[in-house]
């Protein structure tokens, strides 16, 4: 079902096209702009061209840095409804959710209940190998952290959930008629995304399995539940609490957090990339089948995408109205 809600809309293939041009405009060219001014304006006054993320958040400063970072994702999230809106006549409710309304108790249940796991592995890592942290806490740049990170890191998730599993994932179901295609495409294109991240150059290609891996629990979840809260949740509180709990200087997020990493990442087990993946997603994923009560799994993951009568809708006039 939620696959189909793209035929709520306007569905043709060359509309998707022209939603990714808009949605890669917003994200990648405006959203850009105002750190591509940060930094030129850097660069200008000191004469170092920064060439990779951590010398982008050194030479702005990684408050700054951060939030012209995550400012590009609020951009991005806004193509994604406004391709919606007007390039598919769909209502954010349908992006979201197969459900009538968007269903909150999912959200807040997996953002408070994975906020609380991540943050537990943070606090028992460094219970247990104190020697590989170092205290990072200074009250005044943490607190403008919080503001940032509350306000924007939402945001940036939400963005990648309406584009991975929501856009992308009812538009490519939409072409194919089936699950198992948008599943696996949109996972591996949410692996390669963060192919540039500076995790990939300290760890190796070995970490495009985590990436990857990630996206395809989030991929299962959505499926599953028929609706991208339960995603959108645990994106949210993965990225906000690592954020504010532990930065190192070879991370995407450059952060004044509580913790700093000065683990040599090199010396990182496999197990710590194949342990979430395959250990902890899956239970991740038992766990909610009960609490939700999932099933007709192979169904729901691998079978077809029919269009419903054209009976079962409203009319495509009438549903740019019902735009939430």
């Amino acid at each position: 079902m939620y696959i189909a809600q793209a035929f709520k809309g306007l569905h043709e293939w060359w509309r998707y096209l022209i939603g990714l041009v808009i949605i890669f405009f917003s994200w990648q060219l405006i959203g850009m702009i105002p750190l591509g001014v940060g930094i030129a304006i850097k660069v200008i006054g000191t004469g170092m061209v920064p060439t990779t993320i951590p010398q982008m958040s050194d030479i702005l400063g990684s408050n700054l840095f951060l939030f012209l970072m995550l400012l590009s994702f609020a951009f991005g999230l806004l193509g994604v409804f406004l391709s919606s809106k007007v390039i598919h006549k769909q209502s954010i409710t349908s992006l979201t959710t197969s459900r009538k309304k968007i269903d909150w108790k999912r959200f807040w249940f997996m953002f408070i209940t994975w906020g609380i796991i991540s943050s537990s592995f943070v606090l028992i890592e460094y219970y247990l190998s104190p020697d590989n942290y170092q205290v990072n806490f200074n009250l005044q740049p943490f607190l403008i952290l919080c503001v940032i990170a509350i306000v924007l890191i939402p945001l940036q998730t939400s963005f990648e959930e309406y584009f991975f599993r929501g856009y992308l994932m009812q538009g490519i179901g939409s072409v194919f008629r089936n699950k198992w295609a948008p599943l696996l495409i949109t996972s591996v294109g949410f692996g390669l995304m963060h192919i540039m991240n500076p995790e990939v150059e300290k760890l190796g290609s070995v970490i495009m399995i985590y990436y990857i891996g990630t996206g395809l629990f989030l991929g299962i979840m959505t499926l599953m539940d028929e609706g991208l809260e339960l995603s959108l949740g645990f994106h949210a509180a993965n990225n906000l609490f690592t954020a504010l709990l532990v930065t190192a200087d070879w991370t995407a997020f450059q952060t004044h957090s509580i913790l700093k990493d000065m683990s040599d990442p090199s010396e990182m087990g496999i197990s710590e990339i194949f342990v979430p993946v395959f250990v902890i997603f899956p239970i991740l994923l038992f766990i909610l089948s009960k609490i939700y009560k999932w099933s007709n799994w192979k169904d729901k993951l691998f079978g077809k995408v029919v269009e419903p009568s054209k009976e079962n809708y409203k009319f495509i006039d009438e549903i740019g109205s019902d735009f939430q």
